[in-house]
Parts: structure tokens; C-alpha cells; sequence
């Protein structure tokens, strides 16, 4: 198994990938079968990677499944957050965003929603500051 540094030359966003080889990496570019998990474009590429040595220390860092863990619980964390303290504006978040910042609508709270790599790289270009974040559904229900 190999892990690869990847790169979304589209939504600029970089992520990890295991593959089998560096062979199969090869063989999936090639196929056209490697894209991006936030837009799903196919204009991703390897980026520069430092090799890791893992050593037999027990401090060694080696990721956890607490620590996948740890990251899930913070990811909800921010959520909560998001959620308590923005509007939620669903599909319409090009729409809203472009009204705060043209039209200098004051909203009382932030705001968030969904938008396509489209709406995002067209925002950037307006010069309309956006973040992506990852979004856990809560299936505790």
C-alpha cells in the first residue's frame, strides 16, 4: 500500500489517497478514474510528499482510531457552533452571500448553506471570501 499527497487543481484543496501501487495510482489516472471528493472534478494530481518512517517507539506518531475519533467529535463541535450561531440559507448561499456583499445587507448572524464548485469559483472571482468545511450527518438518531 502507498499513500499519496493529492491535489484538486479545480477547487485548489489538497487530500490523502491510499493506493495498492504506485502502479495503480498510474493505472486510475490513466482510466480517468481519480476525482476529487469535494467537486468531483478529474483534474487532480500527485503533490510533493515527504516520506514517513515509522520507528517501534511507542511514541511514534501513528494515527489512532481515537484520534479519527477525536476528529469526528471535533468536526460536530464546529457544527453546533455553526449551526447555533449562523443562518442556515440551504441552496441559496451564492445568492445570500452576493446580497451581504454587494448590496451591504447586515445580517445579524453569519450565514451557510450549499453551493457547486461553479457558485464557490465564481464567488472567489467576485472577490466574495468563502470556506469549505467537511459535513458529518448526525445519525444518532
Amino acid at each position: 500500500m502507498i499513500k499519496y499527497n493529492l491535489s484538486c487543481k479545480d477547487f485548489e484543496i489538497t487530500f490523502d489517497s491510499w493506493f495498492a501501487s504506485s502502479k495503480e495510482y498510474e493505472k486510475l489516472k490513466r482510466r480517468g478514474f481519480l476525482n476529487c471528493h469535494n467537486c468531483n472534478s478529474k483534474n487532480i494530481d500527485k503533490s510533493l510528499m515527504a516520506p514517513k518512517i515509522v520507528g517501534k517507539k511507542k511514541d511514534d506518531p501513528i494515527l489512532y482510531k481515537s484520534d479519527t475519533k477525536n476528529l469526528l467529535k471535533k468536526i460536530k463541535e464546529y457544527q453546533r457552533f455553526i449551526k447555533k450561531n449562523f443562518e442556515f440559507v440551504g441552496k441559496n448561499f451564492a445568492y445570500e452571500a452576493r446580497s451581504i456583499h454587494f448590496d451591504n445587507k447586515k445580517n445579524k448572524k453569519g450565514i451557510y448553506g450549499t453551493a457547486t464548485k461553479d457558485e464557490i469559483k465564481e464567488l472567489k472571482e467576485e472577490g466574495i471570501e468563502t470556506e469549505s468545511i467537511p459535513w458529518v450527518e448526525d445519525k444518532s438518531n
